[in-house]
């Protein structure tokens, strides 16, 4: 029997729904709504109505659960993601999470808190992220690198050399776990041969929020060949 998920992306993003469309099972269906931005960075919140109106939308078509694959947006704000959680749940009827919580969570359901941050981000942006996840979850950020991308059609143009090349410039054994923010960067498929090379997990904004959708659907499914976090499918 399908199952379906609703996710909320930015307008310009278009990675989401060819990672999840082509690289998951049949029976996982994604259910897709689109964002305008609020402007100012490619990297601003989404217009709250639009959040509002789009979950709503989603709800309409029963899904079990919305997730926001928007990561930069909850580092904007200290109180963004209870907020928006809040709203998007309530205009669904249906639980709610956005990925910036989702990679938190994946990292310390590894049992990891020592990590690396590798993202198209520019370098404000990934230093917030750095904030965030430090003071969110208590991680220890150990290394920072930015491809400083200045929009995100280029985000989605990127290639995962961009990604080999930074870990290789910033890994070192103390660091636990090699996390990529950036929902429009395309990873997913690529995550296993990282792990295999690095020799440790690799996070990716789609993953996480995938991993974290399916905890809330009470999928236990194990996904292989798209990274430790969804092979393994920790609580």
């Amino acid at each position: 029997m399908p199952r379906h998920f609703g996710v909320l992306i930015p307008s310009t993003n278009t990675t989401v729904e060819i990672e999840y469309n082509r690289l998951l099972p049949p029976d996982y269906q994604a259910h897709v709504g689109r964002l305008k931005s609020s402007g100012g960075t490619p990297f601003a919140p989404s217009i709250d109505a639009e959040v509002d109106y789009q979950a709503k939308l989603l709800g309409t078509a029963k899904v079990e659960v919305v997730g926001l694959a928007q990561t930069s947006a909850s580092l904007f704000s200290d109180d963004y993601d209870a907020d928006v959680v809040r709203r998007m749940s309530a205009a669904a009827g249906a639980p709610a999470l956005t990925s910036a919580q989702a990679v938190g969570q994946a990292v310390r359901a590894l049992g990891a808190s020592r990590i690396a941050l590798v993202s198209p981000y520019s370098q404000e942006v990934i230093e917030r992220a750095q904030r965030y996840y430090e003071t969110k979850f208590g991680l220890s950020v150990l290394g920072l690198h930015s491809f400083g991308a200045a929009d995100a059609y280029m985000i989605g143009k990127l290639g995962p050399d961009n990604a080999r090349d930074a870990f290789r410039q910033i890994d070192r054994a103390e660091i636990e776990v090699l996390v990529v923010p950036g929902g429009n960067f395309p990873t997913m498929a690529y995550v296993p041969d990282w792990e295999r090379e690095f020799g440790k997990p690799v996070i990716t904004t789609n993953q996480a929020a995938l991993w974290a959708m399916f905890r809330i659907m009470k999928i236990e499914t194990k996904l292989p060949g798209l990274g430790q976090l969804l092979a393994d499918m920790p609580a």
